[in-house]
């Protein structure tokens, strides 16, 4: 697993947009991040009956397919983001990243698990610490399937 850090700057990182949930406004954030950071983003938030995929991007520099699971934390408590996506979670993300290809017809894609951390403080109006986990997990269990 590869990890980029970057402290936020006006330079890596656009203005998050503001949102209610804060999940939300993490999520924004990510993509912004994503964005001025090489990758497309081709849509955020999607569902169905396997679960929720938070972005799905692609690497400019690869062409890879990028779901990304954003996690953001609202405490100083110490922890890498990564170890907040459990075995299950991995598996409910695979499940439904598998899903979206088949739907769209995009099995042959070269595809990678990413995980964005953000630690932005209750009532902080930036965050304070970005981290990117490049291929943060493998495809789990029956989902094997990527290339």
């Amino acid at each position: 697993m590869l990890e980029l850090f970057r402290k936020p700057t006006k330079a890596n990182t656009p203005q998050p947009k503001r949102f209610i949930h804060s999940d939300q406004r993490g999520e924004s954030y990510a993509a912004d991040y994503l964005a001025a950071n090489h990758y497309r983003i081709v849509t955020m938030g999607e569902r169905d009956s396997a679960g929720e995929l938070d972005i799905i991007a692609e690497d400019e520099s690869t062409g890879t397919l990028v779901f990304v699971e954003v996690k953001t934390l609202h405490t100083q408590k110490t922890g890498n983001p990564p170890d907040r996506v459990d075995r299950s979670k991995q598996k409910r993300i695979t499940h439904a990243a598998l899903r979206y290809l088949k739907r769209k017809k995009l099995l042959d894609r070269k595809c990678r698990f990413d995980v964005i951390g953000i630690r932005w403080p209750k009532g902080s109006k930036e965050p304070t610490e970005v981290r990117h986990f490049i291929s943060a997990f493998e495809a789990s269990d029956d989902y094997q399937l990527f290339g």
